[in-house]
């Protein structure tokens, strides 16, 4: 398993971290891939009731893709889906999972959160979709994912401005399920995946695949449409152009509301 993602079962709850704090948990092709390997492992698991995913450090659960990597990044690259075919498998993953939020999520770690079923965030946290600044467009599930959290307006709002949003407002329009001290995040989240891996398994995978199934009738053309429009942007001057001043500013001074997805 790659050292970018730590695992540690605790009783029926697996606890899962990104461990990249120097680069704020940016989620590259090593993360994506360790995710896959910890997914790998759990698969089939009947000791395992509910995932916790989080992030190393207090600045960030994700302060989104890799933009170094993603700038790189071409149209074949975007109709591979790397990050969205991670995030799906986690929202598809037969037991409930729990994103424990501290500081920011952005873009792909925004979308990361959204794809878990339950949202528990720090005071600190700071969530959005600010991928438009970078000449993108979230694509890793955002589009889709966050209007059935918020409403349709809300997530247009958010998406096409790229604003990025505090915990409290993040509590009030239905993005995070609960607000606590950083202190108690993994904490809040450890107590209420346990409240839930009480409950009978079987009923509460079943629960969620029904939910799921009915919250999302045409999630495969959503899915197709994001990859086909992220595919043009990436080829585009504007990307380029984009990201290469973000870079360019995070050599002088530390990152701001860049997240991206991928």
């Amino acid at each position: 398993m790659s050292d970018k993602v730590l695992f540690e079962q605790r009783g029926a709850v697996a606890v899962i971290t990104l461990n990249a704090p120097e680069k704020r948990n940016a989620i590259d092709l090593e993360m994506v891939r360790g995710l896959h390997d910890v997914l790998d492992r759990l698969l089939g698991s009947d000791d395992v009731a509910v995932l916790v995913l989080t992030g190393a450090g207090d600045r960030a659960f994700a302060a989104g893709a890799d933009i170094a990597q993603l700038k790189e990044r071409s149209s074949p690259d975007a109709l591979a889906a790397i990050n969205a075919s991670i995030f799906k498998r986690i929202e598809d993953f037969p037991c409930p999972s729990i994103a424990a939020i501290r500081g920011y999520a952005l873009g792909g770690g925004c979308e990361l959160a959204i794809a878990c079923d339950l949202r528990v965030a720090g005071r600190s946290a700071k969530m959005g979709q600010p991928e438009v600044g970078l000449g993108i467009m979230p694509a890793a599930g955002g589009t889709y994912r966050l209007p059935r959290l918020v409403g349709l307006g809300k997530a247009r709002e958010l998406i096409y401005t790229g604003r990025v949003i505090d915990a409290d407002e993040c509590l009030r329009i239905g993005l995070v399920n609960d607000v606590v001290d950083d202190a108690e995040v993994l904490p809040r989240a450890m107590a209420l995946a346990e409240e839930i891996a009480a409950r009978g398994k079987l009923a509460v995978r079943l629960a969620k695949a029904t939910m799921n199934a009915l919250a999302r009738p045409n999630e495969g053309l959503a899915v197709s449409m994001e990859s086909v429009a992220q595919a043009l942007l990436f080829d585009s001057d504007d990307k380029h152009r984009r990201m290469a001043a973000f870079l360019e500013r995070s050599r002088t001074k530390a990152p701001r509301d860049g997240g991206s997805s991928g």
